[in-house]
């Protein structure tokens, strides 16, 4: 007798609730609108937390068949790891610092040792303070000039509030005050007597610095700067001489800095220069003379001078260039770095102080790469910490020798279960969109990959916020090149890869560039021999998984499957909820809905959520964290009701809440592989690849 079909599980169908409201003339439907919590950021509503976990029964049910797929890649994901990993240990003052894993450790221990010779010191037992947690995250990690002592914040649900403490270094015991809802760095001034920090408020901004005192209690710190533009955060840092505190506030547009001496931090503030909408920039110091990288006259940004005397009076250093875009300045004793792209490949340069036009640059040798200055705390230094990989190279680190222009390679990620570059190839390609923009995509594939359009590739961007996507190493991916996939990175419009102009062409009234340049490469691979349509994976999270939602809306035929992750997909009731703590200051990256009407209809015309329709759509997997403070998660939830209730096929839509999680899913090392491992398994399971 054959042995009976596994009835198919049925998907949870969410209610329906009648709920409009209108704006600019226009009625907006929203029957899904029930799914967010009155009482958030507390999730109580047991019809809301019945259909979330209603779906996650379901995501368990439907992917337990697939759980030896999921087994495997998880076993090769973590075979890739090197389980008792440590960093290259770096010299700040009179100590030698790293962090290292321990076998089967999910979370680092940090450690130090005196740079003249002793015993190794356990600065900070992560796994200890993890143990029996669902979840847990290491924000601010700061240790006082004189090494006595360690300010450090940590976040235990995902919902990134996070909670300083305060250990003795000197005596291995904690001091007795705790402070609550931190959301910033942690600044000690010259004497160690405190140290600067923000709290997030009621809405989860930071709109103040503040300074605590050692051994006092957190109810006398003083506040000493408070912003009170509610779409502006603070932010604190050091200038890299550690004399000047750096007050910064600004939004995704406009910035603003303010400068405390470290030895005097109730000395009135000095004003760099007042806000001026759309200018950013900010600044580092050198021996009086400020170094302030601004876009004030070029999105590619320049460099000016200042003295700390007169700083609103800027001469230009170093001009802007049409082909290189000045990502950031750092100043050392004896020269400074520029940081950079270069036509969108990353460059390091060192300008001596006595002749800083002449840039002294270091050179890497593949076509495409990334790659940046690392840990380097020390102001007075001759070698210079870098990091560098490649889609083929793993992460390198490296020491530059500044007077000789030597490189001297300190450490190799390892990869125990073994890796060989030459079975694979990477390439920089342009596609062209459909406004004659040439789109760089860079590509990894193996080197017998067929270029007849019978490939299987996956796809990944992100393109907004002006944040790039680097062309970087990844031992997950590796599970779907060995399987034979090519894997793509679409540096789309929206994001900064090719400069600031890149980003501006790809927000606000220009936001659909970011959706028509994904569609188009995908188009131009196929075109390319590459792949061939609906044998194309596609992924984006965040602002990214708002590009999955726009692009399975106007393109679905195109995707094989999709992974949505924490995706912002509810965009035009977002912005219409200035009560939300993010929406204020969003507003300058998608625009202002609620004030004008050109911004309403341009979000309301691209927002996934609002424009499901009755089509077929590709075989999709959405994730959300119940914690999420950036993405609620009733936005993957209410999109992902739509969706069931409207699409009119029959391929499968999965909706996972991490009900312990936030923005990031799950902590530690391992538990974020197993989530990899389901997305991958989904993708292979989805695309006809189960090996």
């Amino acid at each position: 007798m054959t042995e009976p079909a596994t009835p198919t599980p049925t998907p949870p169908l969410a209610q329906t609730r009648p709920h409009s409201f209108t704006a600019h003339g226009v009625t907006i439907e929203d029957p899904y609108a029930w799914l967010k919590d009155p009482a958030y950021p507390e999730v109580t509503d047991k019809d809301v937390l019945a259909y979330v976990e209603a779906e996650n029964a379901y995501f368990e049910e439907v992917m337990a068949p697939r759980q030896p797929l999921i087994d495997r890649l998880y076993e090769e994901m973590k075979g890739r790891i090197k389980e008792d990993e440590s960093s290259v240990p770096q010299k700040d003052g009179d100590w030698l610092y790293w962090t290292g894993f321990e076998t089967g450790g999910q979370y680092r221990k940090w450690w130090r040792k005196p740079v003249a010779g002793g015993p190794d010191e356990l600065l900070l037992d992560e796994p200890a303070l993890a143990e029996g947690k669902e979840y847990f995250r290491l924000g601010a990690f700061s240790i006082s000039n004189n090494g006595r002592y360690l300010a450090y914040a940590i976040d235990d649900n995902g919902s990134e509030r996070f909670e300083v403490r305060i250990k003795d270094l000197t005596t291995g015991e904690h001091l007795p005050e705790v402070i609550p809802g931190m959301l910033s760095e942690i600044v000690w001034v010259a004497d160690d007597s405190g140290f600067l920090y923000g709290v997030a408020n009621a809405q989860w901004r930071t709109d103040n610095a503040r300074f605590h005192r050692l051994g006092t209690d957190v109810t006398e710190d003083v506040e000493l700067f408070h912003e009170d533009d509610e779409g502006y955060r603070v932010a604190v840092a050091e200038t890299s001489a550690r004399n000047w505190i750096v007050i910064a506030t600004g939004d995704h547009v406009t910035s603003e800095v303010r400068l405390l001496p470290a030895d005097n931090v109730f000395a009135e503030p000095i004003l760099v220069a007042p806000r001026k909408e759309g200018r950013e920039y900010d600044v580092d110091e050198h021996d009086g003379t400020l170094f302030i990288h601004t876009n004030d006259v070029d999105p590619q940004f320049r460099l000016c001078t200042a003295s700390i005397d007169n700083p609103g009076d800027w001469h230009e250093l170093i001009a802007p260039s049409p082909h290189f875009y000045m990502t950031g300045v750092e100043c050392y004793k004896d020269f400074f770095v520029v940081e950079g792209r270069e036509d969108g490949l990353d460059r390091i340069a060192i300008h001596r102080y006595d002749t800083p036009t002449v840039p002294q640059r270091i050179e890497f040798p593949e076509a495409s790469y990334t790659a940046g200055l690392g840990d380097n705390p020390e102001y007075d230094v001759s070698v210079l910490r870098l990091g560098y990989e490649s889609m083929v190279t793993p992460g390198t680190v490296y020491d530059y020798d500044v007077a000789t222009g030597g490189l001297t390679q300190l450490k190799v990620q390892e990869i125990p279960s073994g890796y060989d570059a030459a079975k694979y190839r990477t390439e920089r390609l342009k596609i062209s969109a459909r406004d004659g923009t040439m789109v760089p995509v860079s590509i990894v594939y193996p080197k017998d990959f067929p270029r007849d359009g019978s490939g299987k590739l996956f796809l990944y961007a992100y393109g907004a916020y002006g944040y790039a996507i680097p062309p970087g190493f990844s031992t997950g991916r590796m599970s779907l090149l060995d399987r034979g996939f090519a894997y793509a990175i679409a540096h789309i419009r929206g994001g900064d890869d090719l400069g600031q102009q890149w980003y501006l062409d790809g927000k606000l009234e220009k936001r659909t560039n970011t959706f028509h340049d994904f569609v188009d490469v995908a188009k131009g691979l196929i075109d390319g021999g590459w792949t061939a349509k609906g044998q194309i994976a596609i992924a984006g999270r965040s602002a990214g998984g708002e590009l999955m939602g726009a692009v399975v809306n106007s393109d679905p035929e195109l995707w094989g499957a999709v992974i949505a992750d924490v995706p912002f997909v509810d965009v035009l009731n977002t912005m219409m909820d200035a009560e939300l703590p993010l929406t204020p200051g969003e507003w300058p990256e998608w625009g202002n809905p609620i004030e004008d009407k050109a911004a309403f209809e341009l979000i309301r015309s691209y927002s996934p959520y609002d424009n499901v329709r009755a089509q077929a759509y590709p075989p999709m997997f959405i994730s959300g964290g119940l914690n999420d403070p950036r993405v609620t998660y009733w936005e993957p939830a209410k999109w992902a009701a739509r969706l069931r209730a409207t699409k009119t096929d029959d391929n499968l839509l999965l909706l996972k809440t991490n009900m312990g999680a936030g923005h990031g899913g799950k902590s530690g090392r391992f538990e974020s592989l197993r989530e990899g491992a389901e997305e991958h398994a989904f993708v292979l399971w989805q695309m006809g690849v189960e090996s």
